[in-house]
Formats: C-alpha cells, sequence, structure tokens
C-alpha cells in the first residue's frame, strides 16, 4: 500500500500539478472578481461561495453524501454489468449486432430525454437516479472493454488453442488481463458520467442531493449556493477519478510504468 502511495505521488506529477492548477485557477477568480465586480448575482468570488457553505457546511455534506452513494451504486453496476456485455459482444455474433448497435443509438439520444421515462417507470426513489447513472457510465466501459478483449495477441491465441485451452481459460488467463488497461480507461470516463447520470436524475426527480440543491438555489436566484454545489461536484469527480486511477496502480503497477515511460519519451 505505501509503495503504491510513493508511485502516486512521485512517479508523475499529476496530482501535484491539478492542485497547483485549481489553487491558480482559484486565485485568478478571486482577482478577477476583485478587479471587475460583477454583480453577485452573475459571478460571486470564491471566497464568497466559501463562506455560503460555512453557514451550513452540514446540509451540504448530507447531499454531497446522497449523490456521491447514487453516483457509485450506478457506476459499480455500470462497471459489473459492462464488463458482462462486453464478454457477450466479443463471443457471441449475435449480440454484437443486436446488444452493441443498440448500445450506440442508446448513447445517441440526449439524457435529458429520457430521465422522465425513468421516473414514470421506476418513480421518485433512488433507483431513477442510480439508473440514469448506470445509463450514462456503461457505454465508455463497454466500448473500451470490447476493444480490450479484442487487442489480444493473434498468437497467444493460436498458441491457446494449440494448447486445448478451454474457453473460459482464454478469457480469465489470456483476453482478460490484456484487456485491464482498457477497462481502467473507460472506468476513468464513466465515473464522471456516473455522477453526472446523478445530477440529472435529481434535477428531473429529486428531493435529496447536490442536484437538488442546485435546483433550489436557482429558484431563490441564490448564485452563490449555487456555486457551492458545482464546486462540490467538481471537488467529489476530481477525487473518484483519482480513486480509479489509484487502483489501476495498485492492480497494473506495470502498465503505470509503461505509460509514463512513454510520457517522458514523448518529452525529450
Amino acid at each position: 500500500m505505501m509503495r503504491a502511495l510513493k508511485r502516486l505521488f512521485a512517479a508523475d506529477n499529476e496530482v501535484r500539478d491539478v492542485l497547483l492548477v485549481l489553487a491558480a485557477s482559484l486565485i485568478l477568480w478571486e482577482i478577477g472578481v476583485a478587479l471587475f465586480q460583477p454583480s453577485p448575482l452573475i459571478l460571486p468570488a470564491p471566497s464568497a461561495v466559501f463562506s455560503a457553505f460555512m453557514e451550513t457546511p452540514g446540509l451540504f455534506m448530507r447531499h454531497l453524501g446522497f449523490t456521491l452513494a447514487m453516483t457509485c451504486v450506478g457506476f459499480v453496476l455500470a462497471v459489473a454489468l459492462g464488463i458482462a456485455l462486453s464478454v457477450g459482444i466479443v463471443y457471441s455474433p449475435f449480440l454484437e449486432r443486436t446488444v452493441y448497435t443498440l448500445l450506440v443509438a442508446l448513447n445517441s439520444i440526449p439524457k435529458v430525454a429520457l430521465a422522465p421515462l425513468f421516473v414514470i417507470w421506476l418513480g421518485t426513489g433512488t433507483e431513477p437516479k442510480i439508473a440514469i447513472a448506470l445509463m450514462l457510465a456503461i457505454f465508455p466501459i463497454v466500448i473500451d472493454m470490447v476493444l480490450g478483449l479484442r487487442s489480444v495477441d493473434p498468437d497467444m491465441l493460436h498458441l491457446a488453442r494449440v494448447s486445448r485451452a478451454s474457453p473460459w481459460a482464454v478469457l480469465f488467463k489470456i483476453r482478460f488481463p490484456c484487456a485491464l488497461p482498457s477497462l481502467f480507461a473507460g472506468m476513468k470516463v464513466a465515473v464522471s458520467f456516473a455522477l453526472v447520470g446523478a445530477i440529472v436524475g435529481e434535477f428531473v426527480a429529486g428531493s435529496q442531493g447536490l442536484g437538488f440543491q442546485i435546483l433550489v438555489a436557482q429558484g431563490q436566484f441564490d448564485t452563490t449556493r449555487v456555486f457551492v454545489s458545482l464546486l462540490l461536484l467538481g471537488f467529489v469527480g476530481t477525487i473518484l477519478f483519482f480513486l480509479v486511477d489509484f487502483v489501476e496502480r495498485l492492480l497494473l503497477p506495470w502498465h503505470v510504468s509503461q505509460r509514463a515511460r512513454q510520457g517522458q519519451s514523448r518529452h525529450v
């Protein structure tokens, strides 16, 4: 675990660079508001946003917890279902012609337009939020996982056939390990999409969550509290991304090292 933490913070400078960019953005934002003095209804200063958060931190954290729970459940379901669908698509031409095509068609439809249907079908509880989060997150996982499962060296597959390896052995010992880098690439995109899906669900039918808080603050023309929710969402989305990246470093240190070397070679 300690070696993984060292790789996370020392092998590259991603975390440090992100923190520096965020800090610089907030400083420039504060300076810009002080210089140009826009109406707080248009653009509040970061200090005002922080003060609004500190007025009721428990309220915001409670709603953040609800949104985070819906995001995580939808994301985990999307990963599980996406892997299963990817395996089926790779091994079944029929599923590739049907399910894969349907996923592409479904991804082309604006999710906000589908959200009211989920409310009609599933009610106004947690189910539609989870369903929308799952629907947004599953597509990048399926796309990248299918690509990874098909990117196996043909010589390895030929050797497995000569060795009379079972289809399950080929899947779990050859295809799946080769597909893990692609799976994590899809998961990094999917976790952000799951967060967006949870917010969309809260917009359509919510009484909890940061999406609901945004609607309440917007109805009161309280732009500062809208920005509180937006900044919390941005912070949580960044944390979720780096959590997936951290798990990738734990499970695939060889891939992360190779990616770092490739990045360094491009800058030489």
